[in-house]
């Protein structure tokens, strides 16, 4: 028999008066039990989750002797846990098997024994003179660094670059990083922890090969290393999987969101905190004015915070009226980060706008959090993944910053001769020679005044960020914009309980337990939780 029950904060396990689960079927052999069942989505049990397409924490226990009288056996060491997106849609995918691919991987990195590393490697693309389709990209992450590889980003380079450039890498972000690396603005694809390979859908590849294709790359390696451990030496990377039989449209990527800065933050103690980045309605009416008037098709979304972040959604505005939402995670795992297949393409025409709201929790921090690069800074981003490409590669904002300095009560600021970073404080008196991370961290932030100065920072006029390849920019780039006026909070819509409101409502879910000692009999099935 099987059983419906959950469990409790005492982790004691109860039968559930309201049975929801139902067992499809059950298998096992001398080395696998099987079980597979089906439920509702939204069962409107005050005791079950309802399963969106927000990440799904899924956690298993077994015990390899069948529930009792008296209860259930404790599972010692035969658990664990396992995030997962139960409803993003499986896409088919051509066996690649017998395709050819190249490998970019780092040679050797010394990690150096420090929070926070990025480090940058150029590479040339191999495949040349002729297009082909990349069809398929997959993390090569060197055993036992599954959690020092944060995130890798590929990026295009300027096309007049010379092999030279692939002698060596060098950390990212340095003074001293080769000029080269400046060249490489354009994202052409984003991992992050947690995430599997890509396969790009049967009528979209990423191009190479072509004199409009990338030739020269630089791969950037988040390395997280919270321990500072020594010693470290890393060789992961990506493979690129290709076909010489094109597809029908070019893929691109969009880089939307919060521009990753200072004038990005969240006070401490908060147990919610909102952040939006704006890809805004005068970036896309130019650029898809002048390039795509039809629209562009948006076919997965990857979207990115650090440790704080709980929730993200990306809202989508068409000639100012909310559309559905173009993608959201409202139960964020910072270590389960991949793109997200939307279940249908969305179209972004001229006139529409898009915003990443980035739900975060600072109760457990007594400092500012700010928008940067190590994983205790935060990050508000969303990645687009598109056809066909155009010459669009960040569409993204920036919050102005001196109506931030204003709230803590900052009168007057020294102004430099150029517009250099951090900038002094010289009145009032208990902020003065200060700078503005320190005069924010020597602000006495209440909840009270944590709400308040999310109010205000999401109505702050925006600095927009518009960018092309080759670092080239759209007119609209450094201009100020408004926020839309939106109804804040978003309101998803209403959940529907009734199994006959959607014929394809019903989740089916298959387990796969291995057990090495004793198969479990079948005709004793326990408790499903």
């Amino acid at each position: 028999f099987q059983q419906d029950y959950f469990t409790d904060e005492n982790r004691v396990l109860k039968k559930d008066p309201q049975q929801d689960y139902h067992l499809e079927y059950a298998m096992e052999n001398s080395t696998h039990t099987i079980l597979a069942f089906s439920r509702e989505l939204h069962t409107c049990d005050t005791n079950d989750k309802s399963i969106t397409e927000s990440t799904v924490r899924v956690i298993w226990a077994y015990h390899h002797k069948d529930m009792g009288e008296a209860g259930q056996n404790y599972h010692g060491s035969n658990r664990g846990t396992k995030s997962l997106r139960l409803l993003n849609p499986e896409k088919e995918e051509v066996s690649s098997a017998s395709l050819p691919y190249f490998d970019l991987t780092n040679k050797d990195v010394p990690v150096p024994d420090k929070d926070t590393t990025y480090w940058c490697q150029m590479f040339k693309i191999p495949v040349q003179h002729e297009k082909h389709h990349v069809t398929k990209i997959v993390p090569l992450i060197q055993k036992g660094h599954e959690n020092l590889v944060h995130h890798i980003l590929l990026y295009q380079c300027s096309s007049n670059l010379n092999d030279s450039v692939l002698d060596y890498g060098h950390e990212c972000y340095h003074p001293n990083m080769p000029d080269s690396f400046l060249t490489c603005e354009t994202v052409i694809f984003a991992w992050a922890i947690g995430g599997e390979g890509f396969t790009y859908p049967p009528h979209v590849g990423l191009s190479i090969g072509t004199a409009a294709d990338p030739q020269f790359v630089l791969m950037e390696v988040h390395y997280d290393n919270p321990s500072y451990t020594e010693g470290l030496i890393d060789n992961s990377g990506l493979r690129l999987i290709y076909t010489p039989v094109i597809r029908k449209y070019d893929a691109g990527v969009i880089e939307a969101g919060l521009w990753v800065s200072l004038f990005h933050n969240i006070p401490p103690g908060m147990p919610e905190f909102v952040s939006e980045g704006h890809c805004t309605l005068e970036c896309l009416e130019e650029a898809l004015g002048a390039e795509r008037p039809a629209g562009i098709h948006v076919f997965a979304v990857l979207l990115h915070a650090h440790l704080a972040g709980r929730a993200i959604r990306m809202r989508h505005f068409h000639n100012g009226k909310e559309q559905k939402l173009l993608a959201y995670d409202d139960e964020f795992d910072f270590n389960f980060q991949e793109f997200q297949y939307l279940n249908e393409e969305r179209v972004i025409l001229p006139g529409d706008n898009l915003i990443t709201e980035c739900h975060y929790s600072t109760v457990d921090r007594i400092r500012m959090t700010w928008g940067g690069l190590s994983t205790r800074n935060e990050m508000c981003l969303s990645y687009l993944l598109y056809y066909p490409r155009i010459n669009l590669t960040r569409c993204a904002s920036i919050p102005d910053i001196m109506e931030q300095l204003q709230f803590i009560g900052v009168k007057e600021i020294y102004r430099p001769v150029r517009q250099t970073w951090p900038f002094i404080i010289k009145s009032p008196k208990q902020y003065k020679n200060l700078s503005f991370m320190d005069a924010m961290n020597k602000f006495k932030w209440s909840r009270s005044e944590g709400l308040s100065y999310n109010e205000l920072v999401l109505k702050l006029p925006v600095n927009v960020r518009c960018s092309k390849t080759d670092n080239a920019e759209w007119s609209i780039q450094g201009m100020t914009a408004l926020p839309p006026e939106i109804e804040r909070p978003y309101k998803p819509e209403p959940v529907i309980c009734s199994s006959s409101s959607c014929l394809h409502c019903s989740l089916f879910l298959a387990l796969l337990f291995v057990v090495q000692v004793t198969a479990i009999p079948i005709e004793n099935i326990g408790p499903f939780v």
